[in-house]
């Protein structure tokens, strides 16, 4: 079963937490060991990773931010830095793809030649090791590093095909998780731009107050890369149900996150012991929109593994990105058939890619 993945802070692992995904998730592990730092010495993700866990597509992020809050690795104290920090980041998935390990997606041609490459590689129960190259589709985590929203069609040609214009805190374009914070006048500019040169608006990260803004002034197709259900776990990082309906009504896709906190009430960050979160735990949130939806055309993978954590923080049956194979499985022993199972797990995200991109 290919998977696409819609959320993964790839770059930012890479560069702000030095560490070369062209190893293993076990290696990174063996040369990180000791060294203090959350997730560190307990990644998930690498490329090795990536390809056996048949992981054909994802979204990459270019993730900084200039809130003024000094959050290390993070947080820049100009938009400038920030700007600089996410065109390293882009440069990084250039260099990937120069080495042959990635190819960057950004029109529906590239992404139907690339699907049928790994497809025809499935079929023949093709080896980890010589699988495709990855394919990375550049996503925005955090406006911040957009100096101006007129600027965005330079962020286009370069790369970017998704924005979510908030992070965590007060960002320059709109209010993120724990603020009451709206759409800021730039913000209202820079999702009517992304409308206006078809770039896809992830909700993800949106305060509620900057969430319903959003829709209104943006009226293309919207998704939530990486979200959970405030229904099962109560927080505002998680979305209501009526935000979950109005990105349903729009055609969108709600990826389900891996982060333990968001995944299991009462789990709580810092308790070290991933031991009650599970998979299952997973596929509860995936059910949850599937529920809502009426079908399974709305819900997929936005793991955010690695972001910011490691195994300490994700369920406790998951070793690597490669276990993600087991949420297929675990769905289908809930008796989703085959066809929604593989909507799930790659579809979904693939027929948002495809209308957006004609």
């Amino acid at each position: 079963m290919l998977i696409v993945d819609a959320h993964l802070d790839l770059a930012w692992n890479a560069l702000q937490w030095n560490r070369d995904l062209l190893s293993s998730a076990h290696t990174i592990r063996t040369h990180e060991n000791g060294t203090a730092g959350p997730g560190l010495s307990l990644g998930t993700v690498a490329l090795p990773d990536m390809r056996r866990g048949r992981v054909a597509l994802c979204f990459a992020t270019l993730l900084a931010r200039s809130t003024g809050t000094p959050v290390p690795h993070v947080d820049m104290r100009s938009a400038e830095q920030a700007f600089g920090i996410a065109r390293g980041q882009l440069a990084y998935y250039r260099a990937l793809e120069q080495s042959g390990h990635a190819r960057i997606i950004g029109d529906g041609a590239a992404l139907e030649q690339h699907i049928a490459r790994w497809q025809a590689w499935e079929t023949h129960a093709g080896r980890a090791d010589d699988a495709p190259p990855l394919g990375l589709v550049i996503s925005m985590e955090s406006a911040d590093p957009i100096l101006r929203p007129q600027d965005l069609s330079e962020w286009r040609q370069a790369g970017v095909r998704l924005i979510g214009p908030a992070h965590y805190g007060p960002g320059r374009y709109a209010g993120g998780t724990s603020t009451e914070l709206g759409l800021t006048p730039p913000g209202v500019e820079l999702v009517k731009e992304m409308e206006r040169i078809g770039v896809i608006l992830d909700m993800t990260h949106l305060s509620d107050q900057a969430f319903w803004q959003a829709l209104e002034h943006y009226n293309g197709l919207v998704i939530a890369s990486h979200n959970n259900c405030r229904a099962l776990v109560p927080h505002q990082r998680q979305f209501s149900d009526e935000q979950l309906r109005a990105i349903i009504e729009r055609g969108g896709v709600v990826g389900a996150a891996f982060d333990a906190w968001m995944l299991r009430l009462g789990w709580r960050k810092g308790a070290h012991d991933n031991q009650p979160v599970h998979l299952s735990d997973v596929v509860d949130h995936i059910d949850h929109v599937c529920q809502l939806a009426g079908n399974s055309a709305h819900a997929g993978i936005g793991s955010d593994l690695d972001g910011g954590f490691g195994r300490e923080q994700s369920p406790a049956d998951l070793d690597t990105i490669a276990d993600v194979q087991q949420i297929g499985v675990l769905l289908a022993e809930r008796g989703y058939s085959a066809d929604d199972v593989a909507a799930i797990m790659h579809g979904n995200w693939l027929r948002v890619l495809r209308q957006a991109w004609g």
